[in-house]
């Protein structure tokens, strides 16, 4: 048994310093981008943004695309029903902002597909016939004012397919379950970068082309589907097209949740993610199987053993090891979030961040499990079964 410890241990510590070089790579990466001038390509673009219910500082973040530095945009709010919350927020709005040509859209109940999915096929058809570029965001999220111009930019290379931002979670109360759930959040964050055949689309801050929106039909392949995002990146990587990853289109998701909640959130990410890309799942089964068996086999094996015999030290070793890389990939994604993130206090979650981390991997070991015999989620406030529906 202790050649089998040895050998399971040497793959995590393995993992582990890959995954901090990662985190290295991934600042770089960062301060590459912020360190870009920028490129002169701005087209007409439509920014289509579905909303249901009263989002946690719903305002402020619609209002923010309203201040976007960009030349020529129009916003389309879509909403289910006249009676949903959201709409009287963003009347308000619409009615502050006339500089920006803006809209609110009633799509009404989806059949046999995602409230999100049959909201952003229904505000298609009311796009500019001007509109070069496509321009998907939620309303959960608060952008900065260069989100849309930053996002869009790349576009000019022909062979992205998509660009793609990612979301930050932030919590005002700063209580436990909100700051685990951003530590969650934060490896996926992380696995996006500089590598454009392995990034992936976020449905929360993502654009195409009009014309590659269309060529690889989109439209077509979101009808009875329940992910907008998993959907466009399998179809842009059909296409032999790119995902690029623009880390100035990183948006802050300010918000609080119970530990109910986010068990919710978490336990949604990972059966949507076996329904589409199983081989993620499996990736995130292994790994956190992997994290939690080699750290408590370490343990266990460092108090019974009480350093009497050399697979102690190793179990010592190896706990030491994982952890140092742990904490510096951490703090190494904090710091590049920071650099596009500045209007935020992070300061804070270089200790939750530096800690949690230990608790994330039993979390993701749950959704795992859960993704294999739940197939119902929801979304909010309505209720899907993943297999009907796909």
């Amino acid at each position: 048994m202790e050649i089998v410890y040895v050998v399971f241990a040497s793959i995590l510590v393995w993992t582990s310093y890959k995954s901090f070089s990662k985190g290295l790579d991934y600042l770089a990466f960062f301060k590459e981008e912020l360190s870009k001038k920028d490129a002169c390509f701005s087209p007409m673009a439509s920014v289509i943004v579905p909303c249901r219910g009263l989002d946690q500082g719903l305002e402020e973040n619609l209002r923010m695309l309203f201040r976007q530095d960009y030349p020529q945009y129009e916003i389309l709010f879509v909403v289910d029903s006249e009676d949903d919350e959201a709409a009287a927020v963003i009347k308000k709005l619409i009615t502050e902002n006339k500089n920006v040509k803006s809209s609110l859209l009633v799509a009404g109940k989806a059949r046999n597909e995602g409230q999100k999915i049959h909201n952003l096929r229904y505000a298609l058809d009311f796009t500019s016939a001007e509109s070069a570029v496509f321009v998907f965001a939620d309303s959960d999220a608060r952008m900065n004012e260069d989100w849309l111009k930053s996002l869009v930019e790349p576009l000019k290379d022909e062979t992205i397919g998509a660009t793609t931002g990612y979301r930050w979670m932030i919590s005002k109360k700063r209580n436990l379950a909100s700051e685990l759930r951003s530590v969650w959040n934060a490896s996926v964050a992380s696995a996006l970068g500089r590598n454009t055949e392995s990034n992936f689309c976020w449905g929360g801050s993502m654009a195409l082309r009009k014309e590659t929106f269309e060529k690889c039909k989109v439209r077509e392949k979101w009808r009875g589907k329940l992910s907008d995002d998993f959907v466009v990146t399998n179809a842009i990587k059909e296409a032999g097209l790119k995902v690029f990853f623009v880390p100035k289109a990183m948006t802050a998701t300010l918000e609080d949740v119970s530990f109910r909640q986010m068990l919710e959130f978490t336990n949604r990410q990972m059966k949507i993610t076996r329904a589409y890309a199983p081989h993620l799942w499996i990736n995130c089964l292994l790994g956190s199987f992997l994290f939690n068996l080699v750290f408590l086999w370490s343990f266990l094996i460092a108090f019974l053993d009480a350093f009497r015999s050399p697979v102690s030290w190793i179990a010592t070793g190896s706990v030491f090891s994982v952890s140092l890389f742990s904490i510096g990939k951490s703090l190494l994604r904090l710091k590049a979030v920071s650099l596009v993130l500045k209007n935020y206090d992070l300061k804070y979650q270089y200790l939750t961040h530096s800690t949690l981390w230990l608790i994330s991997p039993s979390v993701y070991l749950y959704n795992c499990v859960c993704a294999m015999f739940l197939k119902k989620i929801v979304w909010r406030g309505i209720s899907y079964d993943i297999e009907k529906i796909n």
